[in-house]
Order: structure tokens, then C-alpha cells, then sequence
């Protein structure tokens, strides 16, 4: 970065600003995708032990890889667990019950990583991804979320009285801030619980987190039907993203080295259950900007206290297991659909938009949506195959005829 003129650069060194923009970025960032995290364990069969590991590991994840980039290339190189990785693993649960056990979930996770860790390396892999177009690619995404979003008017209908009031304090909220509306959400579901006294107690309080070794299994379905897709939409939907963002506020982020480094911190946490740590992009775009710091080459600082904070959370995995468990499932799902309004809204509107890829588009959401699942491959995999061959008919005849 080039120095800026007028600022003092040792008395500007530290700001609060530093440290509260970091705390901002975890809430929202924590606060508002951390019931897709328990949904995607739930639907893997993952017990109380196994998912208190994965947030821990996931935790742990975020704040190394963080803290070492923002410290090496002085940068605010902020990462994130992939979101939407959590919300397909939480979609392949069908009717409650799981696809994947939890043993084969971690093999797709590992292969994911090493997918990743392979485009680091490896540019003709990377260029193969780069191809795939982004109408389709947006379009499995949206798939993958738009069940999250329907199940928030499904839990109304069976509980309005806890659900209902959770969405006008949504909307009321996101006239003023987006970025604060899930958080308002969960805020304001945990008070309405209690009050209503739909919470449970589940005896656990605060408590040293414990990680759990799960040996992978690696089966074909499940690194077909889960990990290739996890891989896909986490390039995809965050890591791309998260470079854009430092580019637009005029940083020259390190691709390859840091794709290496989320795609390693993802291989070493996959044992201990955790998916996919990508680039981040909503909440990096909180630690990027003047509001940080006013110089840029100080706001890299941000990134030690985002992992600083992150490393206090993974201490508390146990905790924070506990704490949504006692929560009543409408609360859950409430959060995770709202949260998931925004990325499905971009992606539908990046899938939907040109009109020459518009129809394959449409194969891959509605394919992707419907749960569709052969020779134990999920519905991911097939919807983007689906959208890929109809694209590719759809410009041969366009060729034939003209």
C-alpha cells in the first residue's frame, strides 16, 4: 500500500476502531451463521460432542489463518467458515434424516480442502473452475439455499406466535441495517423463547471445549454428492468474493498463497469435523474500509484482533452447543433462513440475469432444490451436471441453426 498524506503514522498506529470493527465482524459473522453450522451437523448425525468439536475447529480455523495473513502480508485478510458449505450439508439431510454419516461427511470435507489446496498449486485446476459459468454456478447456490428460506414460513405455520414476531423485528430492522437484521433476529429469538418458555434446560454451562477425532470414510457418493459441491460453492460464493472485496478497497491480496493456506487450515480441522474455511466477504468488507483505520497499511491490525476474538470462541464451542440446543427449533430455523435471504437473493438474481444461460439456470436451481438423489449422489452434483449439459446443447443447436 502506498502511504497516505496527512496521517501521522505513529500516533495513528492504534485505533479502537481496530478492535471494534473486528468485534462487529464476529457478530455478525458468528452471530448470524452459526444455527446453518448446527443444521449442517444435525444433518450429518453429529453428536453433541462431535459438534461442539466443529465449531471449536472451525474457530480455531478462522483465527490462525487469519491472524497469520493479516500478520505476513499486512493486509486485513479476513477468513471465514463457508456459509454456504454449511447450508449444502444441511440440505442433504432428507425429511430429517441423514445421507451422509458423519464419518463419510469428513472424508467430502477433506476432499473439498484438498480441492482447494490443489487449485493452489495447480493453475490448470483453478482456470478448469474459473470456466464453469457463473449463472450455473449461482444457480446450484440458490438451490442449495432457497429450502432454508421456504422453511422459515413452514416453521410459522406451525408455531406463528414464535415465528412471526421474529420477522417484524427482521424487516423492521433491515430498513435501517442489513448487516444488523439476522443479529436483531437472534437476539430477539432467545428473548421470545424465554418468555413464551419454549427454551429447555440441557444441563450443560460453561465447559472446556473437547475435540473429536472422527476417522474419515471416503465414499464415492459422498465426494461426488457432497465434497465436489462444497468445494464448488465455497470457491464460488466466498472465496472470490472475499478477494474481490480487498481489491476494492485497493489491496493486492496473495491468491494462490492464500488459497493454500484456508485450503491446509481446512484439511488439518476436517478430522476434528469441521468443513470448509474460505475467504471471507461480508465480514472482511467490515475490516477493510476507512471506518477501520483511515491509513490502510495499518488496517491489517484488525485482522490479529478478529483472530484473537475467534480463538476465545473456540474455547466456548461447548457452550455455545448447549446454549442453541436449548433454544426451540423454530428459533433455528428462523435465523438460518433469514440470514440466508441475502446470498440467495444475490445468487438468484446472478443465475436469472443473462438470457442465454437463463433456462439451464432454471434445470440446475429446481433440480438442486428438489432433493433429487441417485446412485447415492446428491442433488447438488446433479443439478449443476443437469444445467452444464443443457447450456452445452443449448449453443451447439445455436451454432447448427446459425
Amino acid at each position: 500500500m502506498n502511504f497516505v498524506p496527512g496521517i501521522d503514522r505513529g500516533k495513528s498506529a492504534m485505533r479502537s476502531s481496530l478492535i471494534s470493527s473486528a468485534l462487529v465482524a464476529i457478530l455478525v459473522g458468528f452471530g448470524g451463521s452459526i444455527p446453518i453450522v448446527l443444521a449442517a451437523a444435525q444433518a450429518v448425525g453429529a453428536s453433541p460432542a462431535q459438534t461442539a468439536s466443529w465449531v471449536s475447529a472451525l474457530c480455531l480455523a478462522v483465527a490462525v489463518s487469519t491472524a497469520s495473513m493479516a500478520f505476513v502480508y499486512r493486509m486485513p485478510m479476513v477468513t471465514a467458515w463457508s456459509t454456504s458449505g454449511a447450508a449444502l450439508i444441511a440440505a442433504t439431510s432428507i425429511g430429517g434424516v441423514p445421507t451422509y454419516n458423519m464419518e463419510s461427511a469428513v472424508g467430502a470435507f477433506l476432499f473439498a480442502g484438498g480441492l482447494v489446496l490443489l487449485s493452489a498449486t495447480l493453475k490448470p485446476l483453478a482456470a478448469l473452475i474459473a470456466r464453469i459459468p457463473g449463472p450455473i454456478a449461482s444457480a446450484m447456490l440458490a438451490g442449495i439455499l432457497i429450502g432454508f428460506s421456504v422453511a422459515v414460513f413452514d416453521a410459522a405455520t406451525t408455531d406463528p406466535l414464535l415465528v412471526l414476531p421474529l420477522l417484524a423485528v427482521f424487516l423492521i430492522v433491515r430498513m435501517f441495517s442489513a448487516t444488523w437484521a439476522v443479529i436483531a433476529v437472534l437476539a430477539a429469538g432467545i428473548g421470545w423463547a424465554i418468555l413464551l418458555g419454549k427454551t429447555t434446560s440441557v444441563g450443560a454451562g460453561l465447559a472446556w471445549p473437547e475435540l473429536v477425532l472422527v476417522l474419515p470414510r471416503f465414499e464415492m457418493s459422498a465426494l461426488l454428492g457432497l465434497g465436489l459441491p462444497l468445494f464448488l460453492v465455497s470457491m464460488a460464493s466466498q472465496n472470490l468474493p472475499g478477494f474481490a472485496v480487498l481489491r476494492a478497497a485497493g489491496y493486492q491480496p496473495p491468491t494462490r498463497p492464500a488459497l493454500g493456506v484456508t485450503g491446509l487450515v481446512s484439511v488439518l480441522t476436517a478430522p476434528l469435523g469441521a468443513h470448509t474455511t474460505t475467504m471471507a466477504a461480508i465480514t472482511a468488507s467490515l475490516c477493510t474500509g476507512p471506518d477501520t483505520h483511515p491509513d490502510p497499511d495499518r488496517r491489517w491490525i484488525a485482522g490479529l484482533f478478529y483472530g484473537a476474538f475467534y480463538l476465545v470462541l473456540a474455547g466456548v464451542g461447548v457452550s455455545v452447543v448447549a446454549g442453541f440446543a436449548a433454544l426451540p427449533p423454530g428459533v433455528i430455523i428462523t435465523v438460518a433462513g433469514l440470514a440466508l435471504i441475502g446470498p440467495l437473493t444475490g445468487s438468484l438474481s446472478a443465475a436469472l440475469g443473462p438470457e442465454d444461460t437463463r433456462f439451464p439456470a432454471v434445470l440446475t436451481l429446481t433440480a438442486t432444490a428438489s432433493g433429487l438423489s441417485l446412485f447415492g449422489i446428491g442433488s447438488a452434483f446433479w443439478g449443476l451436471v443437469l444445467g452444464l449439459i443443457a447450456l452445452g446443447a443449448s449453443r451447439i443447436a445455436a451454432r447448427w441453426w446459425n
